[in-house]
């Protein structure tokens, strides 16, 4: 992935060199969103369901709102506050199955999967504010690889067997590189440096109905009257957070607002 990406950035004539500077915040960022978000969200699917997966994952904006808030030291609005209450009050509604016959592994593997949205945010919202002058795909590139060497440590110290791949497993592995990494990522970190963070952070309306749908198709993932109510009670949140920064932007982009307007 790193010579992919830095080969893209050499033939556009792009920096492919950066300083200590840059790799501490695309060393940060990437721990974050790599090995805390993507890590934890694998480790979790092994347990639970696809569609409980998206659905808890989708509460990403939620605590990216959050933490903006707390960094630019602004009382959360009471449309922030409620949004955050209806968030956690769906991830209740959707654990509530494997808390009400005590089953601790999917819990532990649900709250490992809210952790997985707060390193998400975590990791935006530090790529977000601190903007590097270099370009995306040098950006991926370095995170990507950074993140990988942080994979090879944790396998080891966890003890993780040698993998031995299926054609399926080689097949997904494929398609996660060339639709998951080469395209979506890259996608995601051109459109973080344009685009505020609660706009970018829409897909949470998509990517939980899709996951839902796609888990009974596929799976035969069972879809309940809990998976509807927690599901509801989570998209709730996430509109009310995009609602609450489309009523006002943060104090950074009213500052970039006046200073247009101030030629």
């Amino acid at each position: 992935m790193l010579l992919y990406f830095l080969s893209i950035a050499w033939l556009r004539k792009q920096r492919i060199a950066i300083t200590g500077k840059e790799l501490c915040v695309i060393a940060a960022s990437g721990f974050f969103l790599w090995t805390g978000g993507n890590g934890l969200l694998i480790w979790s699917e092994q347990h639970v369901q696809l569609g409980l997966a998206a659905l808890l994952v989708c509460t990403t904006p939620v605590w990216a709102s959050l933490i903006e808030s707390i960094l630019d030291k602004k009382r959360p609005s009471v449309l922030l506050i409620l949004s955050l209450f209806l968030g956690l009050c769906g991830i209740f509604v959707l654990m509530y199955p494997a808390l009400s016959v005590n089953n601790i592994s999917d819990f532990i593997s649900g709250l490992t999967l809210v952790g997985a949205s707060v390193c998400w945010a975590i990791g935006s919202v530090i790529q977000k504010h601190n903007q590097l002058n270099i370009s995306d795909f040098t950006l991926s590139g370095y995170q990507t690889f950074l993140a990988s060497l942080i994979f090879v440590f944790l396998s080891f110290l966890f003890n993780e067997p040698l993998a031995r791949p299926t054609t399926i497993a080689w097949l997904a592995w494929g398609y996660l590189i060339i639709f998951g990494s080469v395209l979506a990522y890259s996608s995601f970190v051109s459109a973080l440096r344009l685009l505020p963070i609660n706009v970018m952070m829409t897909y949470a309306f998509v990517n939980p109905v899709l996951a839902v749908f796609l888990g009974w198709f596929f799976l035969g993932e069972a879809i309940t009257l809990w998976t509807v109510a927690g599901a509801t009670l989570v998209v709730l949140s996430v509109f009310g957070v995009f609602r609450e920064h489309a009523g006002g932007g943060s104090k950074e982009e009213e500052d970039e607002k006046t200073d247009v307007l101030h030629g």
